[in-house]
């Protein structure tokens, strides 16, 4: 992720523990079957972009065992150094404005993190630029404009609630620059930036525990800006977290778009 004052999602709040553990349920297991599909192993080098937490450098330093190397980057490396031992290197980088941390990677990953780089393309040509002739790039982002809805199944007040607060957070998100749209767009701009066997996917979850808690970590986490910016208001943030603890409510995320590509 790219350094930012008014980047959202601040890995220095509490909550943002509570929502790497989320996101690391819902999407470590399909993040983990790609670079299967590669076949990943001992002696790989990998670049981990906009690490956050733990969860994917820990298994990938499993996976290319003492003679790989992992490194892993973000703006804020303050969950991530905590797994900071060999194969795993972490290094403070902003992946939009600063030159590639190494080169002749195996594999270069980035999970939900361009679409909240100003610099995309710089970002995206960057990563490609690391790779070594051969090696692939993953690049795995929501596209909330895909489907914008928290809960799809809006049939009571607290789904329509869920649903306007959800509303308020893309707000949020599209005035400090996220690309809400740029997840359907990864697989033309993998293959237009010169990369071969380009496929994607798409995993939608619906319900779940996971679920619940990324959306109650992520309310509360950008909860004075939903009201500072007169989106909510401390009453419709109580109901809500309130109707999220009850159990009863179908949450959904924004699909996440996997995009996968080799460089000649």
């Amino acid at each position: 992720m790219t350094h930012n004052d008014g980047y959202l999602l601040d890995n220095r709040q509490t909550e943002a523990g509570r929502r790497f553990e989320a996101l690391s349920a819902l999407f470590d297991p399909a993040t983990f079957r790609h670079i299967e599909g590669f076949g990943i192993g001992l002696g790989w080098r990998c670049w981990e972009v906009g690490a956050g937490g733990t969860s994917v450098i820990s298994w990938l330093a499993r996976k290319v065992g003492p003679t790989g190397q992992v490194v892993a980057t973000d703006i804020d490396t303050s969950w991530a150094a905590q797994a900071a031992q060999p194969p795993i290197e972490v290094r403070t980088h902003d992946v939009g404005t600063e030159e590639p941390p190494g080169e002749d990677f195996d594999l270069v990953h980035a999970r939900l993190v361009l679409v909240h780089v100003p610099d995309r393309d710089k970002a995206l040509h960057s990563m490609i630029k690391a790779l070594r002739p051969g090696g692939r790039l993953l690049i795995e982002d929501a596209d909330p404009a895909l489907q914008p809805l928290s809960c799809p199944d809006e049939h009571g007040p607290e789904q329509r609630l869920a649903n306007r607060l959800r509303e308020g957070f893309r707000t949020l998100l599209a005035e400090r620059g996220a690309d809400l749209s740029y997840g359907r767009r990864l697989p033309r701009l993998l293959r237009e930036a010169g990369l071969s066997r380009v496929e994607a996917d798409a995993y939608f979850p619906l319900t779940s525990p996971a679920c619940a808690a990324l959306e109650s970590a992520t309310i509360r986490q950008i909860r004075d800006q939903l009201i500072s910016a007169g989106l909510a208001t401390d009453e419709d943030i109580d109901r809500h977290l309130a109707n999220i603890a009850s159990g009863t409510m179908d949450l959904a995320t924004a699909p996440m778009i996997s995009a996968w590509g080799r460089k000649e």
